[in-house]
């Protein structure tokens, strides 16, 4: 049994040292300016990603291309970027005033713009961690397009293939939509190449699609195997470089900086700026549904509860009904504030004061005679989490003049990965650990998990680990954290990055009110440690809606004084 524990423990080491050599490489890399990932400069960090064999890559180590986890990546890819040989990364530098339509990746909001038919300029305005999430994501594709190419190029010096890939090149350049009898002609000669069963690629192939590519999968799958092919053939290497006005801005907060500044400005122009103000991370529906959603839609959905309008809301194609909340709510306090700085933080601000109780979800609220003002700002991005907050808690300057802002709490409410049960399980940290430093944040959390009981979703408190990157995270690492003297429940990316933010405001630099009150939960995403289950596994779907508006009735029934 000692053993065992002494391999789990190595196993564990020897994984955190992995994260480590790719966080240094990378870093190393921005700072050279461009590097070639399947070429010498690029192989620490294939090595490290491929010893790491992080949950949600699944078999990047086997010789079959990791179908979920090539999904779970080109998601969050511009579309078109399997076939550019060069990626460039750059800051917010004035595409937008161009002619090049931005792409926007379906699970990341990033700016993309196609250069030409080589290149792709991916926009950086969210940190490092943006920077680590991309480059993460383009080593384990690189890998799997050598994967590829070592399966059908037969002969190097002759750039002989096989048949089966000359069929594939066939079916991904056809520019029509292929019959049925087409789709699994090409979906069985895919099979060969890529070492997986008929079924498997069967299942997971409608979801590489789009409306306008439907057959996107043998269009990924092909690009990424020319290029490998390409790169070994014509020693032409695709290339990853970072312009220089990234490598200049990055860590200067230039873009949390406006958004902050918006914010303020927004909170004097209405009279708001000098009002107690509460703090929630979150997205941009469950405060605004929370407070008005059953008002506004009880005579559409008569005699249904709370949470089946929440649902209602959740689903695709309810534009009709999410518009018609929206609508009151801007007529009873709300302001919305589309993001215009580059961070993809949108804000919406609610003043207490213009909303009429009686038409509310919360007829009981007890706010007093200096009606708050709420600031929902939509989720942040790891290190991004930081920049936002820090900049946000900072006093308002109008020229010499300086006006410190009242806040009196931060709440977060968010997603993340749990270590003991499943999605849709509720978390209440009461400390941050940051990984890969020796950062510790401990907190009162002013929500706790006996606030959750009787609601038949399983709730779970301790610690939890702030990650540098949820796709760098593997089994032996968790298990340690989660089995040793750590004994951390859960894992996200921003939860140290806010504390650390809101510690040195209110503690250091007293900028804000020394005992400001703080709300931690999140819900379960995934759960890395169970096969199946990771976030290459697939969304939460409606299992999310409950937990969402749990936290957040809770966080507000705290801020309205309700409870």
């Amino acid at each position: 049994m000692k053993e065992i524990k002494n391999i789990s423990r190595s196993r564990a080491q020897e994984s955190s040292a992995a994260i480590e050599r790719l966080y240094i490489t990378m870093r190393h890399l921005f700072n050279r300016g461009f590097y070639k990932p399947m070429g010498v400069s690029g192989e620490t960090l294939r090595e490290a990603l491929l010893e790491l064999r992080p949950e949600i890559y699944g078999s990047i180590a086997d010789e079959k291309v990791e179908l979920n986890g090539l999904l779970y990546v080109i998601e969050r890819l511009p579309v078109g970027i399997e076939e550019c040989r060069y990626i460039n990364l750059t800051s917010d530098e004035g595409y937008s005033k161009s002619h090049f339509k931005a792409i926007v990746p379906p699970k990341r909001r990033r700016n993309c713009y196609r250069i030409d038919e080589e290149q792709m300029n991916v926009e950086i305005t969210r940190g490092r961690s943006d920077i680590y999430d991309i480059l993460t994501h383009l080593t384990f594709i690189f890998i799997e397009s050598h994967k590829i190419k070592d399966k059908v190029l037969i002969d190097e010096n002759n750039n002989e293939v096989v048949r089966d890939w000359l069929k594939i090149e066939q079916a991904a350049l056809q520019p029509k939509k292929l019959t049925q009898i087409e789709k699994e002609q090409a979906i069985s000669h895919a099979a060969n190449v890529l070492g997986r069963t008929f079924v498997e690629i069967l299942d997971i192939y409608d979801a590489f699609g789009t409306t306008e590519k439907p057959d996107r999968f043998l269009h990924v799958i092909y690009w990424l195997g020319k290029l490998a092919i390409e790169e070994v053939v014509d020693n032409n290497k695709r290339t990853i470089t970072f312009s220089p006005i990234l490598r200049e801005r990055l860590g200067h907060h230039i873009h949390g900086e406006i958004w902050a500044n918006n914010i303020k400005e927004v909170l004097k122009n209405n009279d708001l700026l000098v009002r107690p103000i509460h703090i929630i991370s979150a997205n941009m529906h469950s405060v605004m549904n929370s407070i008005f959603a059953t008002h506004v839609l009880k005579t559409k959905f008569k005699d249904k509860s709370d949470f089946f309008i929440f649902e209602e809301l959740s689903k695709q194609g309810a534009h009709d009904v999410r518009d018609k909340v929206e609508e009151f709510a801007l007529k009873h306090g709300m302001i919305s504030l589309p993001d215009t700085s580059g961070t993809n933080i949108d804000v919406q601000i609610f003043d207490t004061a213009k909303i009429d109780w009686v038409k509310s979800a919360f007829p009981n609220a007890k706010i007093g005679k200096d009606n708050p003002v709420i600031i929902v700002m939509d989720y942040a991005f790891g290190e991004q989490a930081y920049e936002t907050i820090d900049e946000l808690l900072k006093p308002y300057k109008n020229g010499k003049e300086k006006t410190l802002i009242n806040v009196e709490s931060v709440s977060i409410m968010g997603k993340a990965g749990i270590l003991e049960g499943g999605k849709g399980d509720i978390m209440i940290p009461n400390a941050h650990i940051n990984e890969g430093t020796a950062d510790n944040y401990f907190f009162e959390n002013q929500l706790t998990a006996d606030m959750f009981e009787g609601n038949d979703i399983p709730v779970f408190a301790g610690p939890m680990i702030t990650v540098l990157g949820t796709s760098l995270q593997n089994k032996d690492l968790l298990k340690f954290f989660h089995e040793s003297t750590w004994s951390v429940i859960g894992l996200e990316m921003e939860g140290a990055y806010y504390q650390k933010a809101i510690q040195s405001a209110s503690k250091i630099r007293k900028s804000i009110n020394p005992n400001v009150k703080v709300r931690y939960a999140y819900y379960a995403s995934d759960n890395p440690l169970e096969t199946g289950s990771t976030l290459a596994s697939g969304g939460l779907g409606t299992t999310g809606v409950k937990p969402t508006y749990l936290i957040t009735i809770k966080i507000l029934e705290q801020i309205f004084n309700t409870k």
